[in-house]
């Protein structure tokens, strides 16, 4: 099985700039090896057929993506319109500035097939492309934030993988987005 990230995740992931909230320490290059060599702690289903999720201890000093919203830091979130790129529309996000999150103990990276992969117009010569990586404390995958599970539903000219949305998931996904938000630098 070959891994490679996807020109999508690529500048999520490992941004011109580095930032606190990226993976640290290592190379493009180097994670991909990393991951076509190590045996995951975990494979994980993910939210369709053509998505899998592999769970690594993680080897860096990347930080957790989300921190718990209490009364203490409320104060600190912030909101705005943003694009994931510049073919897709901006949609309201939220995040905290001003809050650093302990190191995660885990990175579960988000897998598309390739044949998802060419569907969605982005075909790669790989198994399995990266299109994102979740930073956690537990080896385990933390909802899909409500506006991607919306965007995936509208399809794949909006940005999305084209699976419909599931109603259960929904709203676990608002119930652990209403108490935890990402983070900034």
């Amino acid at each position: 099985m070959s891994i490679v990230l996807t020109p999508f995740a690529r500048p999520r992931l490992f941004p011109r700039t580095p930032r606190g909230n990226t993976i640290q320490d290592i190379t493009p290059a180097q994670f991909e090896a990393h991951l076509n060599s190590e045996t995951p702690h975990a494979v994980l289903d993910g939210y369709a057929p053509f998505c899998k999720l592999h769970v690594h201890r993680n080897w860096t000093s990347t930080r957790c993506l989300t921190v718990p919203i209490t009364d203490a830091n409320r104060h600190l979130l912030r909101s705005g319109y943003e694009a994931r790129n510049s073919a897709e529309l901006p949609v309201l996000v939220r995040w905290f500035e001003g809050v650093e999150s302990p190191r995660a103990e885990y990175l579960v990276v988000i897998l598309y097939s390739a044949e998802q992969l060419a569907k969605e117009g982005s075909p790669i010569d790989a198994d399995w492309g990266i299109v994102g990586c979740i930073y956690t404390a537990e080896p385990e995958e933390i909802p899909m934030a409500p506006i991607t599970m919306l965007r995936n539903a509208l399809g794949v000219e909006e940005g999305g993988s084209g699976v419909p949305l599931d109603r259960e998931a929904y709203r676990r996904s608002v119930d652990f987005w209403e108490r935890n938000a990402n983070w900034r630098p």
